[in-house]
């Protein structure tokens, strides 16, 4: 009886191990660096900053004005809101939502399928009118 709850116990934290393995082999990833994790899956990345909303609002909107981004379409509720932008002949969508008092999530998706490479820099521009008091 012993043995076959051991057993069992040992199956089903296998499961609970592949299947966590599963999702980064199904398109997402985590990259570390800056001001937290950013995190990818299907071709949108994500992080937070550790300021509030207005803040982070204010520093997407200069990161799309210092791109000479065009079609600007932003649309803000109290607690969340999106901005869309042509950027480099891109389509990008950046939706920002407040998280808590000097907690701010960013999603960014560049063009139709997502561009991990240029989502990563627009977080870059992003942390760094952040870091300058934007």
């Amino acid at each position: 009886m012993e043995k076959s709850r051991t057993g069992l116990i040992f199956i089903l934290m296998l499961a609970a191990w592949l299947s966590g393995c599963a999702a980064l082999g199904a398109g997402a990833a985590a990259v570390t660096a800056g001001t937290g994790t950013y995190l990818y899956v299907n071709g949108e990345m994500k992080t937070d900053y550790p300021y509030s909303f207005e803040r982070v609002w204010k520093a997407t909107e200069k990161v799309i004005a210092a791109m000479k981004g065009t079609d600007v379409v932003p649309s803000r509720e109290i607690s969340e809101g999106t901005i869309e932008a042509t950027i480099d002949g891109e389509r990008v969508r950046f939706f920002v939502k407040y998280k808590a008092v000097n907690a701010t999530t960013v999603a960014i998706r560049v063009g139709v399928l997502g561009s991990e490479q240029s989502s990563q820099f627009l977080h870059d521009k992003i942390s760094r009118f952040l870091a300058d008091g934007s």
